[in-house]
């Protein structure tokens, strides 16, 4: 078959076969991976993945954050590149796709340009952003909220994780910390491929989400104090129980999310008791909430609702509640033009497809507010991720993959293109 532009496509053995010589970077006995950022896992993937780069042809450069960028030259250099890719690192009981799917599918659309031979007029860049996970360190997609200015590179360098281990430690660690400034790299536009960590689209037998917006995210951290006291001798009436107050928080986080459905989540998804004992009623105890929705008018009648049932809880219940909105990040309206041509090129090759929002933040979310962004999306089996069951079929993936690669294609700019047998 003779390879041009309208119907070439990925190595789909070749994309399969990079995603399982990856997960063997922090493998779990369960068939998942845990590979925290900036860990010696993630260093053995960062050494991979660079390799990988620089034998598709691309020159890899590391930004202060250690954000890895690696660049196939265009006809144009004068042109900023189109950015394709996402993370590898995941959470402690990850699977091999969150993630990883995006950032290999970007290396293998390189892989399948210079198979075909083709040039494009702006230069392509395949790009490993710095903790998207946040399982280490706080906040999520860390390294992207910093190119787009939500933090300075000092506030995000000098970020512990719970050993008390910087994030500029961990990057001199793992030999990562590049030299070039953050933001130094620019783009003209940003495209993620990522599988949908949700059910619609094996609910509904679609091979492509053609993301159009993304839900805004506030985050919280809170206290509750009350009294430790002894669990057989003191009287219910006189209870100052933090864990008990706890407990009515979180029915409060669940019903303002369904109060406020079909389009919000609530989710309280730690806490931590201080000096725990079987017998001894919780004095204090620390937790972290959130709230989700495509609608920022929401986010914030959530917030304000949240305000209101914790000041009742703490008085009724005679504890102090401190709540401290730590993160919130406005809803994502992915860029028109962008989000058409992902539709295009999905039609185009013949893809069954939706329209949909992300549930979950991710790295475009971020480039979104400072260049054209979208996404694709890829069903993943019964909706699951973060998780060690986490699946995608090699179907769904190469389908993923070869929507990135049309899409780059039109975004890029063919400039030339050899007709070679395949």
């Amino acid at each position: 078959m003779t390879k041009t532009k309208s119907n070439l496509q990925i190595d789909s053995a070749r994309l399969w076969g990079d995603i399982h010589e990856t997960a063997k970077f922090g493998g779990t006995p369960k068939g998942g991976v845990k590979r925290l950022t900036l860990g010696p896992e993630d260093k053995q993937v960062r050494d991979w993945f660079r390799a990988a780069c620089e034998k598709a042809g691309c020159e890899v450069r590391v930004d202060a954050l250690g954000t890895m960028f690696a660049i196939r030259p265009g006809r144009d250099m004068s042109k900023p590149p189109i950015g394709i890719g996402s993370h590898l690192d995941t959470q402690p009981t990850g699977g091999k796709f969150d993630g990883i799917l995006g950032t290999l599918a970007a290396l293998e659309v390189v892989r399948a340009m210079n198979d075909a031979g083709i040039e494009t007029e702006a230069p392509i860049c395949v790009c490993n952003w710095t903790n998207e996970e946040g399982s280490r360190y706080a906040p999520a997609m860390m390294a992207s909220a910093a190119y787009s200015g939500e933090y300075t590179t000092e506030d995000i360098l000098s970020r512990k994780d719970a050993d008390g281990i910087t994030v500029a430690e961990a990057l001199d660690t793992i030999g990562y910390r590049g030299a070039d400034a953050v933001g130094k790299q620019r783009f003209s536009a940003f495209v993620e491929l990522h599988i949908e960590q949700g059910p619609l689209l094996e609910a509904e037998n679609k091979t492509i989400g053609v993301v159009d917006r993304g839900q805004g995210i506030i985050w919280y951290d809170g206290t509750i104090s009350g009294f430790a006291s002894h669990a057989g001798t003191t009287p219910m009436p006189l209870r100052k129980d933090a864990l008990a107050a706890f407990s009515e928080v979180v029915l409060a986080v669940e019903k303002l999310a369904r109060d406020h459905g079909p389009h919000a989540v609530g989710t309280i998804g730690e806490v931590k008791i201080d000096n725990p004992s079987r017998n001894v009623i919780p004095g204090d105890l620390a937790f972290s909430a959130e709230f989700r929705s495509p609608d920022s008018a929401t986010l914030d009648a959530l917030h304000d609702s949240l305000q209101k049932a914790v000041a009742e809880i703490a008085a009724r219940r005679r504890v102090t509640i401190n709540l401290e909105k730590i993160w919130r990040k406005e809803p994502t309206v992915f860029d028109k033009r962008l989000v058409d041509a992902v539709a295009n090129a999905t039609q185009e090759l013949g893809y069954s497809n939706r329209r949909i929002t992300s549930g979950a933040g991710h790295d475009a979310c971020n480039l979104a507010t400072v260049m054209p962004a979208a996404m694709i999306f890829v069903p993943c089996k019964d909706g699951i991720s973060h998780n060690e069951l986490e699946d995608a079929t090699q179907a769904d993936c190469t389908a993923g993959a070869n929507v990135l690669l049309h899409t780059v294609l039109v975004l890029a700019g063919v400039a030339s293109e050899a007709k070679a047998g395949g």
